[in-house]
């Protein structure tokens, strides 16, 4: 049986915007393996409760379902060893679980409020009102507050991207001469931000822009061909 996806999506299905999702597209398309899209919005949870998850990627592998990016991402690389490895070894598997929690912590975190509103922008009246009451009381004020500082706060987010920026000084990618997941796990949230927002997390003379770019065009401009705002 083909591999299946459930990947986040608003009112537009080709607009597919979760971080983690991206993450785990690209990694497939690293093993060189096709997943079909199964489209799930916030308020589905009956979809993916069967799986015992509540929130996406969901990978369905035949029978298997497997949840949780960094879970799918080692399952792709212990299940398919005889595809190209997602983390070139033991080795950078290791680093890659570091990596994966700065992924979560500094660049997911730190672009967050940038884009929630217009997150709510692409969403279904059914998913805004879900979206709207819960990361409202997470950041304890209205989606348009926490956005509203962004033009003034987004030098502090680019800023802790130094340890990336300096990285990419020395060599083209994360994952070294070619990009692998560690690569995957910072791009995600990159493509999530430029699938559901018009906002420039970065200036154009970045050496992660540059990244950024190179990684857009990756596997045939897969993420590039997807839905998304010029930034």
């Amino acid at each position: 049986m083909a591999l299946q996806l459930f990947e986040l999506v608003g009112t537009e299905e080709d607009r597919p915007f979760s971080p983690y999702c991206w993450r785990i597209r690209m990694a497939l398309a690293h093993k060189g393996l096709e997943a079909a899209t199964i489209p799930w919005r916030f308020t589905e949870k009956d979809a993916i409760n069967k799986h015992k998850s509540d929130k996406v990627p969901v990978l369905l592998d035949g029978e298997r379902a497997v949840n949780d990016s960094w879970a799918i991402a080692n399952y792709l690389e212990d299940t398919y060893p005889d595809r190209p490895s997602l983390f070139g070894g033991e080795g950078g598997r290791a680093m890659g679980r570091m990596l994966n929690w700065w992924g979560d912590t500094v660049v997911v975190a730190g672009m967050f409020p940038f884009i929630v509103a217009d997150i709510h922008g692409h969403l279904r009246p059914v998913d805004q009102v879900y979206f709207r009451e819960s990361r409202e009381a997470r950041f304890k004020k209205s989606l348009e507050e926490v956005a509203s500082n962004r033009d003034a706060g987004v030098d502090t987010f680019r800023k802790s991207l130094d340890p990336m920026r300096l990285t990419l000084k020395t060599q083209p990618f994360l994952g070294g001469a070619a990009p692998n997941y560690a690569d995957y796990i910072v791009f995600g949230p990159f493509q999530w931000a430029r699938a559901i927002s018009p906002f420039k997390l970065l200036a154009e003379d970045d050496a992660i822009y540059a990244w950024r770019e190179k990684m857009l065009d990756a596997f045939n401009g897969m993420a590039r061909n997807s839905a998304g705002y010029p930034v």
